[in-house]
C-alpha cells in the first residue's frame, strides 16, 4: 500500500496542549509529523473542529538540549474510541492547518533527525 502521507511521521512522545472554544487538553503524541500529529484524549471531540496547539519540541543547540515551543493550529480529522484505555479513551489526528514556515522546518528538521536516530 503506498504511503499517502505528504511528510515522514515517527512515534514519539511529545507534550502538547490543544485548545478550543470551551476547553484545554494537555496530552502527548504518539506520532507527529510536520504536517500533523496523533494523540490521545479524555473526551470525543468532533471531525473539522479548529484547534489552537503549543507543542514543546526537544532540540539539540551546541550539544545542549533546548526546547523550542511552538504554536499553530490545527484541525481534527480523525477521531478512534479506543477501548480500555483508561483517562484517555479517544485517539486525533490533527492537520497543521496553519504552521509558519520557521516552525515547520524546526518540526521537519526533528522529524528527520528522529529518523536517523531509529
Amino acid at each position: 500500500m503506498k504511503e499517502r502521507r505528504d511528510s515522514p511521521r515517527v512515534s514519539k512522545q511529545l507534550s502538547i496542549k490543544i485548545s478550543s472554544g470551551d476547553f484545554d487538553i494537555l496530552t502527548e503524541t504518539k506520532n507527529i509529523s510536520a504536517s500533523g500529529a496523533y494523540f490521545p484524549v479524555s473526551k470525543p471531540l468532533s471531525l473539522m473542529t479548529k484547534l489552537e496547539v503549543v507543542l514543546l519540541i526537544p532540540l539539540k543547540k551546541n550539544k545542549s538540549k533546548v526546547i523550542r515551543k511552538v504554536n499553530c493550529s490545527g484541525i481534527v480529522v480523525r477521531v478512534e474510541p479506543i477501548k480500555d484505555n483508561g483517562k484517555y479513551p479517544y485517539r486525533v489526528a490533527m492537520y497543521f492547518s496553519s504552521l509558519k514556515e520557521p516552525d515547520k522546518r524546526v518540526l521537519r528538521s526533528y522529524v528527520n533527525s528522529t529518523l536517523k536516530d531509529q
